[in-house]
């Protein structure tokens, strides 16, 4: 949902349980988006464990010594 100033002012609470319910609303200033009302209680996307199964195949073991031409590529 998106309003300009003036009628933001007058609907501040509803557009306050819109961004509480987790709907985007952004405040424009002459038409042009200036600002967007979020929750700071809002859920973003959950952790997953495994989230990368499937695409790491081999996690460098980063204690292990670099060899002679990994160390000449950050010189």
């Amino acid at each position: 949902m998106q309003m300009n100033i003036a009628e933001a002012k007058a609907k501040l609470s509803e557009l306050i349980a819109a961004a509480e319910r987790g709907e985007e609303v952004v405040i424009a200033r002459g038409g042009k988006p200036i600002v967007r009302l979020v929750s700071v209680h809002q859920k973003g996307p959950a952790f997953r464990i495994g989230i990368a199964d499937g695409v790491v195949s081999r996690v460098p073991d980063f204690l292990e010594p670099m060899a002679e031409n990994e160390i000449a590529l950050w010189s």
